[in-house]
């Protein structure tokens, strides 16, 4: 395995080819715009846009949708502080300040360090992503069977202790996730089960039509039907950059939502969105005056907008070298990855270096590109607010069937992809959140493989996932988790931080 310094230089000679940037730039270009476009994001693009991926090489395929991501994390700030409407999820908590800024007349500077944060952050979790994913990648490659078992129930804990709402509904929809996994082959019999005499079945639900079903069609059947437009009346954004005195504020808050944003995106189920209101909190509680938040203070927008940006990045190390994803969007990964033939995990490193390398790099890179891109487009970004959903999500749905169509020319795909529409808005609308029914669909096949995989060894002796250190280490951390998240104080303080 090649050195750490090694890797990243070897990482940028991957990343700067012309192919690579092209769609780095795409990706950081698209994930700013569904970022500015409330109730898109990167979670339904990135399902939109997978089938589309598949005539690409798997690294410049997942530069793309890394850029995505992260790119919608910027786009996100523009609509939350010009018209008090988060584009994206994270972007929620900068509504509160950055909106209060631009009634002040102060957008500009808002937006300025809304940028100039996500850009910091985005280059310290870089160089975490470089740092401590080989570090983590050593040790993966020592989990047996067992081991791999136990870590992902403890993902599958871990989401549905962070999923929002009940955490009986969270619970429900991994079941569901982990019983739709099943569908399919039997890995050790060649048996077919759940078919229903349907042959394009045999192997499995299409990931594709699930995702974009779900999340895509969903989506947009939902906001269609809730007449989701308008948010408020638009701000001009005026002078941009910040005063000296704006930087020295922001500075500290930029860093500690760096460091809050890096180590929460490590978290099953967390991302983003968490690290954003964590950093929120902490600020608040380190203000001399806390009664400046909500009414224009410049450190609520530096602090979440770092952290929202350091977790989207770091949410790749759990993917890139356990094969585990820490949210909604990295299964999507996951799924990206598979398609190509690419199984993520500890040997990723050995065996794939162009990606694993090729995608660090090009975050810093595309970091880089959102920095010098995000201020000048302001304003067109501003003006495809003012188009209709009524016009752009026929497009959008359109173009979504070709895309499951092509991957397998079926037309089940496309049958099964308007099923798992209607299914997502009748979950969201009875306050399902569906994440968790993702990673139980990507994480129930690995899981299955994994428990049969170590009974076989074992003899059929099911103690081995308790005789097994780490594997046994792993199970205690998942019932601790779920001990505490039941105790009825915690419970209730819980579900008061998601209403907040």
């Amino acid at each position: 395995m090649i050195s750490i310094w090694d890797g990243v230089l070897h990482g940028f000679v991957v990343a700067a080819t012309p192919i690579n940037l092209a769609y780095c730039f795409l990706g950081v270009l698209l994930g700013t715009f569904v970022g500015v476009l409330p109730g898109v994001g990167p979670l339904v693009t990135i399902a939109l846009l997978l089938p589309f991926t598949f005539s690409l090489e798997p690294t410049t395929a997942l530069i793309m949708l890394a850029g995505i991501y992260y790119g919608a994390q910027y786009g996100g700030s523009t609509t939350s502080i010009l018209l008090n409407m988060p584009g994206e999820t994270s972007s929620v908590i900068t509504c509160l300040d950055g909106h209060a800024m631009a009634r002040q007349g102060r957008a500009g500077p808002a937006l300025a360090i809304a940028a100039l944060g996500s850009f910091f952050a985005g280059t310290v979790a870089t160089f975490v992503v470089a740092l401590f994913a080989p570090a983590l990648a050593s040790v993966a490659i020592r989990f047996g069977p067992a081991d791999y078992f136990s870590l992902m129930t403890l993902g599958l804990v871990g989401a549905i202790v962070l999923a929002q709402g009940s955490l009986l509904k969270a619970l429900t929809m991994v079941i569901l996730g982990l019983l739709l996994g099943l569908v399919g082959t039997d890995i050790n019999s060649g048996d077919l089960r759940f078919t229903f005499g349907i042959p394009e079945m045999s192997d499995g639900i299409n990931f594709v039509s699930l995702a974009m079903g779900v999340f895509g069609i969903g989506e947009i059947i939902r906001i269609l039907v809730q007449h989701e437009k308008e948010g408020g009346t638009i701000i001009e954004h005026g002078r941009v950059m910040p005063t000296r005195q704006d930087l020295i504020q922001s500075a500290g808050p930029a860093l500690r939502g760096s460091i809050i944003g890096s180590a929460l995106g490590l978290l099953p189920g967390g991302g983003a969105a968490l690290s954003a209101f964590a950093s929120y909190t902490v600020e608040k509680k380190l203000a001399r005056d806390p009664s400046r938040f909500g009414k224009g203070a410049i450190e609520g927008v530096a602090g979440p907008e770092s952290a929202n940006n350091a977790a989207a990045q770091t949410s790749f190390i759990p993917l890139l070298t356990l094969g585990l994803p820490s949210n909604a969007v990295m299964a999507l990964m996951v799924g990206a990855m598979m398609i190509h033939g690419i199984t993520p995990g500890p040997q990723i490193m050995r065996t794939e270096p162009d990606l694993f390398w090729g995608v660090v790099a090009s975050m810093w890179i595309g970091n880089a590109m959102l920095l010098v891109l995000n201020m000048p487009l302001v304003g067109l970004w501003v003006k495809l607010l003012r188009i209709p959903y009524r016009l752009l999500y026929p497009a959008i749905i359109l173009f979504s069937c070709i895309g499951i169509y092509s991957v397998s020319n079926s037309s089940v795909d496309l049958i099964a992809a308007a099923v798992f529409g209607l299914l997502g808005f009748v979950l969201v609308a009875l306050r399902f959140e569906p994440a968790p029914l993702l990673l139980g669909f990507i994480l129930g096949p690995m899981m299955e493989e994994n428990l049969r995989r170590a009974l076989t060894l074992s003899r059929g002796d099911p103690t081995v996932f308790v005789r097994e250190p780490i594997s046994v280490v792993l199970l205690i951390a998942a019932a601790a988790l779920l001990i505490v998240i039941i105790l009825p104080t915690v419970r209730v303080n819980r579900e008061k931080v998601f209403a907040e």
